[in-house]
């Protein structure tokens, strides 16, 4: 008892991360009940199989996710660390548990026009896929058997979910046709396409180089709005003068706010700013998200 108690301590301190994961998982559940299995879409890994016996048997997709993936976390738990476990146990748990609350909830949505539907389908279950996996979290299914393969075989987790995912649209296509397959397509595209800009721009930050006459004062102006920043020791390659140099990563609003105390204080200072599309470390993404 004592020692599951410890494995729980870790989450207990993460709860930004359960409740992003919960209402990712919610949003999920709203997607999948008000436009998935309305107009007939497939969908992907566990839930797309779900959804396929639904389609076929009349079974409830809600046991089929949450038998499913309780299987496929006991056949990987071993590979998996203690908090992607957790918090996949917990996206299972409140994802199977909001089913069937949204169909009995079904929202006024018109169902005949399908492309509005596969758009709107992709764009939540993108969006809430990136605040999970921001967190360093997963919503169970083919993401499981990817974190173990990736880490047994060392097999890509973009290259087998792509696998699986196109084996589960042919195996509805007699069930579904071909007009709902060709919709679900389009709704795998944007959210693959919300997913990754999702992604990117929770991690994006913009890289600045500053060749400054007055280091310590930029040093200080930099810390004092809560970033770190890194001085080296350069020398000019014509003057063979020394010019230190200083490296931060900040946010886009602090990149404005630095352009201006450069403008003020020392205009004849050379700034570059390019893009970090990922940054991990202390008052960044954490390692323990990857």
């Amino acid at each position: 008892m004592r020692n599951f108690a410890e494995a729980l301590s870790p989450i207990k301190r993460d709860w930004k991360a359960i409740l992003i994961v919960i209402a990712g998982n919610i949003i999920t559940a709203s997607a999948v009940s008000n436009f998935t299995l309305p107009y007939r879409f497939p969908d992907a890994g566990v839930t797309g199989v779900a959804v396929l016996t639904n389609y076929v048997f009349g079974i409830s997709p809600g046991w089929v996710v949450f038998f499913g993936n309780m299987a496929l976390l006991a056949w990987g738990w071993r590979n998996l660390d203690t908090r992607f476990l957790l918090l996949t146990i917990l996206s299972i748990v409140v994802f199977t548990g909001f089913l069937p609350v949204f169909n009995d909830l079904q929202l006024p949505l018109p169902h005949d026009n399908r492309f509005m539907g596969a758009v709107i389908s992709g764009v939540l279950k993108g969006a809430a896929a990136g605040m999970i996996f921001n967190v360093g979290g997963s919503g169970g299914g083919t993401d499981i058997v990817a974190m173990v393969l990736r880490r047994r075989r060392g097999i890509e987790v973009g290259q087998f979910s792509l696998y699986v995912n196109m084996v589960i649209l042919a195996a509805s296509l007699k069930s579904i046709g071909l007009e709902a397959a060709v919709y679900g397509v389009v709704s795998f595209y944007v959210y693959g396409t919300v997913l990754d800009n999702a992604t990117r721009k929770f991690d994006r930050r913009k890289q600045a180089f500053i060749i400054t006459n007055i280091p310590d004062e930029v040093s200080r102006f930099i810390t004092s709005r809560g970033k770190g920043v890194t001085r080296l020791d350069g020398r000019g390659g014509y003057t063979g003068q020394p010019r230190p140099m200083l490296i931060s990563l900040l946010e886009m609003r602090q990149v404005i706010q630095l352009k201006r105390y450069l403008q003020e204080h020392d205009p004849h200072a050379f700034v570059s700013i390019c893009d970090a599309s990922e940054v991990i470390g202390q008052g960044f993404k954490s390692w323990k998200s990857l």
